[in-house]
């Protein structure tokens, strides 16, 4: 388990603390983080923590206090700053991604590949690609597959929850870490965990025999303690992530095109590299198609700076730092000053004998208004 590490001020009255692994209601399933803690405590949470707006997610650090230890039940008393925080799975402190698809049943796609490994690197957590059901193809194929995926700047683990080959690396990889186990419906991730956790005892379900697609079997997230230390958590498959990533910034999530990005070769800043005068980044790399298709979704999902919105009265704003923000749309008709050749027209109508070629100055009556 993870050692234990005094709390920041304001904490240090809890009698206790550990890490939320479940979320059920307005209940929190707590696990303490002593090495000789027992089973996970029932927690319901301060009032006052709702009042300031304080949301619990799975994955945080917590204090407890009124702990009934014969129950099994407390109260969280307060949340520690989060090391990060991901909106889609809501975990907090997690510490890389385990991305997990299947080499057959449901067949490996390179474009799904591509997009969750594109929203996987956009959480800047340390991700490790794991393809399973290897005991179903050749090895030829597997070869093949890692020699691609290794262009891409990828060195997938390679295991079988049937054959248990490859499981010994990757349990190796999850000690003593908060670990989030992604990836499509149907490729073998509760089965997974059902082999590295004895007893979680999580469903799984069979592959769609006629669109060789996966069933979902997760609806929510959950941390598993793992044998030996750390915490994983089974996120909901899902087929197609959203990407929600700025045009500036996707490019960076492609590691094979990194290299004269991080050298500072382009000539423009704001280059979007898809052949401007002066780009350092080359178009002859095989998920260049796919970079260009990613990006033409980036930029339908950037709104048009000042727009307005006529139901709200509101209008979106784009900052420096690509944070959006809304600011009041004035109405034109009560903000506007007055043109002077409207101010000359209205008085020409008040005075016609004193029109152009008259005695009347119409700048000293202007000044005047």
């Amino acid at each position: 388990m993870t050692p234990r590490t005094p709390f920041p001020t304001g904490l240090e009255t809890a009698q206790a603390w550990g890490t939320v692994i479940a979320i059920q209601a307005n209940y929190y399933l707590v696990k303490l983080m002593e090495p000789e803690a027992g089973q996970p405590l029932l927690c319901t949470r301060r009032t006052r923590l709702k009042k300031v707006g304080q949301k619990i997610m799975v994955g945080d650090r917590v204090g407890l206090e009124e702990i009934d230890w014969p129950s099994g039940r407390a109260a969280v008393m307060g949340v520690a700053p989060r090391q990060t925080e991901l909106s889609r799975p809501p975990v907090a402190n997690a510490e890389q991604i385990i991305l997990v698809f299947s080499l057959a049943e449901p067949p490996l796609e390179v474009w799904q590949l591509s997009r969750f490994l594109v929203k996987a690197e956009s959480t800047h957590l340390q991700l490790q690609l794991c393809l399973n059901k290897c005991d179903l193809v050749r090895e030829s194929d597997i070869q093949q597959w890692q020699e691609r995926l290794g262009q891409w700047g990828y060195h997938p683990i390679i295991f079988s929850n049937v054959s248990q080959r490859g499981l010994t690396t990757l349990q190796s990889k999850l000690h003593h870490r908060i670990t989030l186990l992604a990836g499509p419906s149907g490729v073998g991730k509760s089965s997974l965990i059902n082999r590295l956790i004895p007893g979680s005892q999580q469903r799984v379900n069979t592959v769609s025999g006629k669109l060789q697609k996966g069933r979902h079997t997760t609806r929510h997230v959950e941390l598993f303690e793992i044998p030996g230390g750390g915490l994983l958590a089974d996120t909901p498959g899902f087929n197609q992530p959203d990407l929600e990533i700025l045009p500036s910034q996707l490019i960076h999530q492609f590691p094979e095109a990194r290299p004269p990005l991080e050298a500072g070769q382009c000539y423009f800043k704001d280059c979007l590299h898809r052949g401007e005068p002066g780009c350092a980044v080359s178009q002859n790399w095989e998920r260049y198609p796919h970079y260009l298709k990613f990006l033409e979704e980036a930029l339908a999902e950037v709104p048009c700076q000042g727009t307005p919105d006529t139901d709200t009265g509101l209008k979106l704003r784009i900052g420096q730092a690509g944070q959006k923000y809304y600011e009041p749309r004035l109405e034109s008709k009560k903000y506007r000053r007055d043109s002077r050749r409207s101010k000359h027209q209205h008085l020409q109508t008040l005075y016609p004998e004193n029109s152009p070629g008259g005695t009347l100055d119409i700048t000293d009556l202007d000044e005047g208004l």
